[in-house]
């Protein structure tokens, strides 16, 4: 199993789909709370912490470095995890992602790189995760990414990985000049990507309109939303 994996030294390589079924099953408690919990309350015998989803992997690696320094704090143990967003969310709220005005249909843009991904496997390995993946938005070459990244330490490549250059090398066969100079890590760790929408912001606003915990607007219903109640909505939102 998964502990097992990871008491023997192991890499887990995982996704947040994975980690839905599993708290399904009873084996995973989510919450909101759960950085707070770590930090405040270690002792409360998890035997693996970490984030899954709402927010980018920078956002997420410093959650779990806070959970680090509470288990610490207390002078206990607990295996590592993170499966952040592959969407980059420096603008978000305490909600993450889903108060992005683009969410959930126009968060394309946002996209992290497989290079983006590369960076943030060596970061988490650096910080002590062992439990490594992805969750909304993360592509199988992502996933790729962490594995081709953390191969040394795990001791193989994934799968065809010789069917492609790390790090652009293939691109040394490439007819243009300009586009084999690129076939080199240097190019593409420093490389800051346009985005390509010239009359578009590099960051947005999030929604949120006031509400808290305990607020109508937040209240779950059975039934299907009411042509009335959506009326209600369309009329507090702007432009």
């Amino acid at each position: 199993g998964i502990l097992e994996r990871l008491d023997a030294g192991e890499i887990v390589i995982g996704d947040g789909g994975f980690v839905f079924a599993l708290e399904k099953r009873g084996y995973v408690k989510a919450g909101p709370w759960t950085p707070e919990a770590t930090v405040e309350h270690p002792e409360a015998g998890a035997s693996i912490v970490g984030v899954n989803c709402h927010f980018d992997p920078d956002t997420s690696l410093e959650t779990v470095k806070l959970m680090k320094e509470g288990l610490q704090a207390a002078k206990l143990k607990a295996h590592l995890m993170s499966q952040p967003l592959a969407f980059h969310t420096p603008d978000c709220g305490k909600q993450g992602f889903i108060d992005l005005p683009e969410f959930p249909f126009a968060l394309e843009p946002r996209i992290v790189s497989r290079w983006d991904v590369q960076n943030y496997a060596r970061k988490a390995y650096d910080l002590g995760i062992r439990y490594i993946g992805g969750c909304c938005g993360f592509e199988p070459y992502h996933i790729r990414a962490i594995a081709e990244e953390l191969a040394p330490e795990r001791g193989f490549f994934p799968e065809a990985s010789e069917k492609h250059g790390s790090w652009g090398n293939s691109l040394s066969m490439h007819t243009k000049p300009w586009v084999r100079a690129r076939a080199r890590k240097e190019y593409w760790v420093n490389l800051k990507p346009a985005s390509g929408r010239p009359y578009c912001p590099s960051m947005s606003k999030p929604d949120g309109w006031g509400v808290t915990k305990g607020s109508r607007e937040l209240m779950q219903q059975k039934e299907a939303t009411s042509e009335q109640q959506l009326k209600e909505l369309f009329q507090k939102q702007k432009f």
